[in-house]
């Protein structure tokens, strides 16, 4: 794949318009009582003319067999290398919630968690708590106090929050508490990197004193952190491809991913139907749409299978809204698979459809995992996609002589 440095050579000026929609943790696996996906049991007879009308294929976030996480995810569809670009979770949720952040401080993301009187996780969400519930919760672990940093703390949305160490000489090389699974104790979090040890220590006493913290708490009564990191430096989608992006999104950490790469974040209202609309008011205002689509995941996460199926399709239904506006160029896959069978990311590719007016159609006729499988991109790295549209929207001009 070309470098950004490359594709900044060739970007040239354009009018043309490009929306790249994503419906988060879009890909699926077919579920046995009816052997089909989400996305292959939802009715999508708008999706499913726009990959008559374009190109298909399966995306790969990062490589066959890795399971990717949201940020490299998005990363690399934007056209940063997740391999090279990388970015904790901790520092995305920071700038999703505007957090002032400070030269040197380590972030991570946190989940309130439910945890039983063996000390093993039952619940890594605590029920999925409402954002009231954590606020006043993470009003009590603001409380507590370690020598020599600051331990700020957070909401960010439902049984998220965010932890902020500030001061000293911190270092984010950490292993996460998060064990990402149920029946099994939290992790203590270690040091990737010798220089990391002091502040690993740091988050194994804060973590303790919010266990004893919320101990009398319930179903919240333990916390799991995972993401620790500082703020890189990236190039910004402006420079790179001179455009002018604006993210429609709604949950903090995407909101966080598209500000790190020089987004404008849009103001998108709670619903899809909202994000949609948005899209529409702000259509004359920039020319690259990020449309993010957080529900698709959640609902995979919990294992909801109808519920994933639903959000597809009402998605769906607003297809017809975004085509009105008359893109050059529209985009839709996910940033990894989330099926509902696994209720977790996964490795398999991504459904992916572009249609433009200079693409060249392939034979499918349907946007599924099966049908895509079967378009003329193949299974192809999610980084071709952002050359995929530029090239389609005439942004890019010939490399070499």
């Amino acid at each position: 794949m070309l470098s950004l440095d490359q594709i900044k050579e060739i970007a040239v000026p354009s009018e043309a318009k490009i929306i790249l929609l994503i419906m988060d943790g879009l890909g699926g696996l077919p579920y046995p009582e009816i052997g089909k996906t989400e996305l292959e049991a939802a009715r999508t007879p708008n999706l499913d003319s726009l990959a008559k009308q374009g190109i298909c294929g399966l995306s790969e976030p990062i490589a066959p067999g890795i399971t990717p996480g949201s940020g490299p995810g998005h990363l690399a569809i934007f056209g940063y290398d997740p391999l090279v670009c990388s970015i904790g979770r901790g520092m995305l949720e920071a700038l999703g919630i505007d957090f002032p952040l400070e030269e040197g401080d380590v972030a991570a993301r946190g989940n309130f968690c439910t945890i039983d009187s063996d000390g093993l996780v039952t619940d890594r969400r605590a029920g999925r708590i409402s954002t009231e519930e954590a606020t006043v919760l993470c009003q009590q672990l603001a409380q507590i106090r370690l020598d020599g940093v600051e331990a700020l703390v957070s909401p960010v949305e439902g049984h998220r929050f965010l932890l902020v160490l500030r001061g000293g000489n911190l270092d984010a090389h950490l292993s996460d508490s998060d064990p990402q699974q149920t029946g099994v104790p939290p992790k203590e979090v270690n040091a990737e990197k010798p220089e990391a040890g002091d502040t690993a220590a740091l988050a194994n006493r804060w973590i303790a004193q919010a266990r004893e913290t919320l101990h009398d708490s319930h179903p919240a009564n333990m916390v799991l952190l995972r993401g620790f990191s500082q703020r890189p430096s990236f190039p910004g989608m402006s420079e790179v491809y001179g455009l002018n992006p604006v993210a429609i999104a709604t949950y903090p950490m995407y909101r966080g991913v598209a500000k790190l790469i020089g987004m404008k974040v849009a103001d998108a209202g709670h619903s899809i139907k909202d994000q949609f609309e948005t899209l529409a008011r702000l259509y004359d205002r920039h020319d690259f749409f990020f449309l993010h689509i957080k529900q698709t995941d959640s609902a995979g996460e919990d294992g909801d299978f109808q519920r994933k199926v639903g959000v597809i399709e009402d998605v769906d239904t607003l297809v017809p809204r975004l085509m009105e506006l008359r893109p050059e160029v529209v985009a839709v896959t996910g940033d990894h698979s989330t099926p509902a069978l696994l209720k977790s990311h996964s490795w398999h590719p991504v459904p992916f459809l572009l249609t433009a007016k200079y693409c060249r159609p392939d034979a499918v006729t349907q946007f599924s995992e099966s049908a895509c499988a079967l378009g003329s991109l193949g299974i192809f790295p999610a980084l071709g996609i952002m050359p995929l549209a530029m090239a389609n929207a005439l942004r890019l001009t010939k490399y070499g002589a």
